[in-house]
Protein backbone atom coordinates (compact mmCIF):
# COMPACT_ATOMS: atom_id res chain seq x y z
CA UNK A 1 0.00 0.00 0.00
CA UNK A 2 1.11 3.61 -0.88
CA UNK A 3 2.11 6.08 1.98
CA UNK A 4 -1.22 7.88 3.09
CA UNK A 5 -1.28 11.48 2.75
CA UNK A 6 -0.79 14.16 5.85
CA UNK A 7 -3.85 15.91 5.44
CA UNK A 8 -3.70 19.61 4.88
CA UNK A 9 -4.64 22.09 7.75
CA UNK A 10 -6.95 25.02 7.08
CA UNK A 11 -8.24 27.93 9.30
CA UNK A 12 -11.19 28.37 10.74
CA UNK A 13 -12.82 30.99 12.11
CA UNK A 14 -14.14 30.31 15.45
CA UNK A 15 -18.04 30.46 16.97
CA UNK A 16 -19.00 33.87 17.24
CA UNK A 17 -18.81 35.63 20.73
CA UNK A 18 -21.35 36.57 21.87
CA UNK A 19 -25.15 36.06 21.16
CA UNK A 20 -25.20 36.36 17.44
CA UNK A 21 -26.23 39.81 15.77
CA UNK A 22 -29.98 39.74 13.48
CA UNK A 23 -28.08 42.15 11.15
CA UNK A 24 -24.45 41.57 11.20
CA UNK A 25 -22.90 45.46 10.41
CA UNK A 26 -19.01 44.59 11.36
CA UNK A 27 -16.82 42.48 12.34
CA UNK A 28 -13.77 41.99 14.43
CA UNK A 29 -11.48 39.49 13.41
CA UNK A 30 -9.15 38.14 16.76
CA UNK A 31 -5.99 36.83 15.83
CA UNK A 32 -4.13 35.33 19.35
CA UNK A 33 -0.73 35.23 19.72
CA UNK A 34 1.76 32.40 17.98
CA UNK A 35 5.33 31.83 17.79
CA UNK A 36 8.47 32.53 15.34
CA UNK A 37 9.11 29.55 14.04
CA UNK A 38 7.01 26.34 14.47
CA UNK A 39 4.91 23.67 12.54
CA UNK A 40 2.53 22.59 15.24
CA UNK A 41 -0.96 23.46 15.83
CA UNK A 42 -1.84 26.26 18.26
CA UNK A 43 -2.65 25.82 21.89
CA UNK A 44 -6.14 27.70 21.83
CA UNK A 45 -5.93 28.22 25.57
CA UNK A 46 -2.41 29.48 25.79
CA UNK A 47 -2.85 31.79 22.75
CA UNK A 48 -6.77 33.30 23.12
CA UNK A 49 -6.71 34.71 27.02
CA UNK A 50 -6.30 38.09 25.81
CA UNK A 51 -8.09 37.76 22.69
CA UNK A 52 -10.86 36.08 24.61
CA UNK A 53 -11.56 38.54 26.73
CA UNK A 54 -11.72 41.55 24.02
CA UNK A 55 -14.13 39.94 22.43
CA UNK A 56 -16.36 39.26 24.98
CA UNK A 57 -15.51 43.15 25.91
CA UNK A 58 -16.39 43.90 21.91
CA UNK A 59 -19.19 41.60 21.61
CA UNK A 60 -20.96 43.48 24.26
CA UNK A 61 -20.08 46.65 23.16
CA UNK A 62 -21.01 46.60 19.84
CA UNK A 63 -24.44 44.44 20.06
CA UNK A 64 -26.45 47.24 18.51
CA UNK A 65 -24.38 47.81 15.97
CA UNK A 66 -24.83 44.33 14.59
CA UNK A 67 -21.23 43.56 15.33
CA UNK A 68 -19.74 39.95 15.22
CA UNK A 69 -16.84 38.76 16.43
CA UNK A 70 -14.58 35.84 16.22
CA UNK A 71 -11.81 34.41 17.05
CA UNK A 72 -9.22 32.57 14.09
CA UNK A 73 -7.87 29.38 14.67
CA UNK A 74 -4.69 29.24 13.05
CA UNK A 75 -3.31 26.12 10.37
CA UNK A 76 -0.06 26.62 12.54
CA UNK A 77 1.73 27.93 15.83
CA UNK A 78 4.24 29.85 13.72
CA UNK A 79 4.74 32.87 11.48
CA UNK A 80 7.68 31.01 9.64
CA UNK A 81 9.63 33.02 7.96
CA UNK A 82 8.61 33.62 4.52
CA UNK A 83 5.97 31.92 4.84
CA UNK A 84 3.71 34.15 6.91
CA UNK A 85 1.48 31.36 7.72
CA UNK A 86 -0.35 33.68 10.60
CA UNK A 87 -0.64 36.58 8.14
CA UNK A 88 -2.12 34.34 4.96
CA UNK A 89 -4.71 32.95 7.84
CA UNK A 90 -5.76 36.60 8.58
CA UNK A 91 -6.79 37.28 5.27
CA UNK A 92 -8.83 33.94 4.58
CA UNK A 93 -10.35 34.84 7.63
CA UNK A 94 -11.17 38.38 6.00
CA UNK A 95 -12.15 36.55 3.14
CA UNK A 96 -14.86 34.67 5.34
CA UNK A 97 -16.42 37.02 6.79
CA UNK A 98 -17.13 38.58 3.46
CA UNK A 99 -18.58 35.42 2.07
CA UNK A 100 -20.50 34.76 5.71
CA UNK A 101 -21.47 38.39 5.85
CA UNK A 102 -21.37 40.32 2.92
CA UNK A 103 -19.82 43.54 2.46
CA UNK A 104 -18.79 44.78 6.16
CA UNK A 105 -16.05 46.72 7.01
CA UNK A 106 -13.65 44.13 9.52
CA UNK A 107 -11.39 45.02 12.26
CA UNK A 108 -8.21 42.72 12.87
CA UNK A 109 -7.47 42.60 16.23
CA UNK A 110 -3.79 40.85 17.44
CA UNK A 111 -1.95 40.36 20.41
CA UNK A 112 1.98 39.24 19.94
CA UNK A 113 2.28 37.67 16.84
CA UNK A 114 -1.15 38.04 16.00
CA UNK A 115 -0.53 41.76 16.04
CA UNK A 116 2.01 41.01 13.32
CA UNK A 117 -0.53 39.21 11.53
CA UNK A 118 -3.35 42.27 11.82
CA UNK A 119 -0.82 44.31 10.55
CA UNK A 120 0.58 42.76 7.81
CA UNK A 121 -2.89 41.63 6.49
CA UNK A 122 -4.23 45.37 6.84
CA UNK A 123 -4.12 45.96 3.37
CA UNK A 124 -7.12 43.48 2.62
CA UNK A 125 -9.70 44.88 0.74
CA UNK A 126 -12.22 44.93 3.44
CA UNK A 127 -10.02 45.87 6.50
CA UNK A 128 -10.83 49.92 7.72
CA UNK A 129 -8.52 48.98 10.53
CA UNK A 130 -6.62 47.55 12.55
CA UNK A 131 -5.76 46.83 16.73
CA UNK A 132 -2.14 44.90 17.64
CA UNK A 133 -1.94 44.70 21.37
CA UNK A 134 2.08 43.78 22.12
CA UNK A 135 2.75 43.07 18.48
CA UNK A 136 5.82 41.34 17.59
CA UNK A 137 8.09 42.81 15.28
CA UNK A 138 11.37 41.18 13.85
CA UNK A 139 14.37 43.17 14.37
CA UNK A 140 15.86 45.44 11.88
CA UNK A 141 18.28 44.06 9.54
CA UNK A 142 19.90 46.03 6.40
CA UNK A 143 20.21 42.58 4.76
CA UNK A 144 16.22 42.44 4.51
CA UNK A 145 13.45 44.28 3.81
CA UNK A 146 11.67 46.58 6.10
CA UNK A 147 8.29 45.67 7.81
CA UNK A 148 5.97 46.92 5.62
CA UNK A 149 3.51 49.12 6.11
CA UNK A 150 2.00 50.81 2.72
CA UNK A 151 -0.82 48.15 3.01
CA UNK A 152 -1.88 50.30 5.78
CA UNK A 153 -2.89 53.59 4.14
CA UNK A 154 -6.76 54.01 4.25
CA UNK A 155 -7.04 51.85 7.95
CA UNK A 156 -6.92 53.16 11.17
CA UNK A 157 -4.55 52.04 13.17
CA UNK A 158 -3.71 51.19 16.58
CA UNK A 159 -0.85 49.68 18.75
CA UNK A 160 -0.70 49.41 22.29
CA UNK A 161 2.82 48.14 24.10
CA UNK A 162 3.71 47.78 27.42
CA UNK A 163 6.96 49.59 28.40
CA UNK A 164 8.24 46.47 30.31
CA UNK A 165 7.70 43.89 27.58
CA UNK A 166 10.00 41.57 27.61
CA UNK A 167 9.21 39.06 25.22
CA UNK A 168 8.38 41.60 22.35
CA UNK A 169 10.38 45.09 22.40
CA UNK A 170 8.23 47.94 22.45
CA UNK A 171 10.92 50.30 20.69
CA UNK A 172 10.19 48.08 17.41
CA UNK A 173 6.60 48.79 17.61
CA UNK A 174 7.19 52.48 18.19
CA UNK A 175 9.51 52.31 15.15
CA UNK A 176 7.31 50.47 12.86
CA UNK A 177 4.19 53.16 14.15
CA UNK A 178 7.05 55.97 13.29
CA UNK A 179 7.08 54.55 9.58
CA UNK A 180 3.55 53.79 9.11
CA UNK A 181 2.48 57.37 10.16
CA UNK A 182 4.44 58.60 7.45
CA UNK A 183 2.39 57.14 4.76
CA UNK A 184 -1.27 57.07 7.20
CA UNK A 185 -1.93 59.82 9.49
CA UNK A 186 -4.92 57.91 10.72
CA UNK A 187 -1.97 55.88 12.83
CA UNK A 188 -1.38 56.33 16.66
CA UNK A 189 0.22 54.12 19.70
CA UNK A 190 -0.40 54.14 23.46
CA UNK A 191 2.41 53.05 26.08
CA UNK A 192 0.94 50.74 29.01
CA UNK A 193 3.78 52.33 31.44
CA UNK A 194 5.68 49.66 33.74
CA UNK A 195 3.32 47.15 31.88
CA UNK A 196 4.90 43.85 30.49
CA UNK A 197 3.24 41.31 27.64
CA UNK A 198 0.39 40.20 29.01
CA UNK A 199 -0.96 44.02 29.84
CA UNK A 200 -2.39 42.53 33.08
CA UNK A 201 -1.57 45.49 35.03
CA UNK A 202 -4.22 48.00 32.99
CA UNK A 203 -6.08 45.28 31.35
CA UNK A 204 -9.43 46.98 32.05
CA UNK A 205 -7.51 50.19 30.58
CA UNK A 206 -6.79 48.45 27.58
CA UNK A 207 -9.73 46.32 26.59
CA UNK A 208 -11.67 49.64 26.72
CA UNK A 209 -9.18 51.31 24.72
CA UNK A 210 -9.11 49.24 21.90
CA UNK A 211 -12.73 48.38 21.96
CA UNK A 212 -13.52 52.27 21.37
CA UNK A 213 -11.36 52.56 18.93
CA UNK A 214 -13.05 49.63 16.92
CA UNK A 215 -16.18 50.34 17.09
CA UNK A 216 -15.17 54.60 16.13
CA UNK A 217 -13.65 52.79 12.84
CA UNK A 218 -16.22 50.22 12.05
CA UNK A 219 -19.49 52.69 12.82
CA UNK A 220 -18.00 55.97 12.63
CA UNK A 221 -18.87 56.57 16.29
CA UNK A 222 -16.99 59.14 18.26
CA UNK A 223 -13.92 58.00 19.98
CA UNK A 224 -12.62 59.20 23.17
CA UNK A 225 -10.55 62.40 23.56
CA UNK A 226 -7.61 60.78 24.14
CA UNK A 227 -7.40 58.91 21.10
CA UNK A 228 -8.45 61.67 19.07
CA UNK A 229 -5.59 63.82 20.95
CA UNK A 230 -3.55 60.68 19.66
CA UNK A 231 -4.55 60.28 16.17
CA UNK A 232 -3.99 64.24 15.32
CA UNK A 233 -0.98 64.75 17.61
CA UNK A 234 2.22 64.57 15.23
CA UNK A 235 5.05 61.99 16.00
CA UNK A 236 6.78 60.95 18.77
CA UNK A 237 3.91 63.01 20.53
CA UNK A 238 0.39 60.47 19.13
CA UNK A 239 2.52 57.68 19.08
CA UNK A 240 3.97 57.43 23.01
CA UNK A 241 0.75 58.46 23.98
CA UNK A 242 0.75 56.97 27.78
CA UNK A 243 -2.56 55.02 28.69
CA UNK A 244 -3.78 56.40 31.93
CA UNK A 245 -5.46 54.55 34.89
CA UNK A 246 -9.27 54.25 34.39
CA UNK A 247 -9.60 54.85 30.83
CA UNK A 248 -12.65 53.76 29.90
CA UNK A 249 -14.33 53.39 33.16
CA UNK A 250 -17.27 55.82 31.97
CA UNK A 251 -17.00 54.58 28.63
CA UNK A 252 -20.37 53.72 27.76
CA UNK A 253 -22.52 52.60 24.54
Amino acid sequence: MGQQATPVRTARLGKAVGPAPTSVGGAVLLLPDGEEVSARRPSPVRALSLPRSLGRVLARAGRSDGLAVHPVHYRHRGWNGSEAHLAADAEWAADEIVRRYGDVPVCLAGVGMGGRAALRSGGHEAVNSVVALAPWLPEEDLAAPAEPVKQLVGRRVLIVHGTNDERTDPELSFRFAARAKKVNREVCRFEVHSDGHGLQGYRDEVLSLAADFALGALFGHRVTRPVEDALAAPPPIGLRMPLAAGFGRSLKR
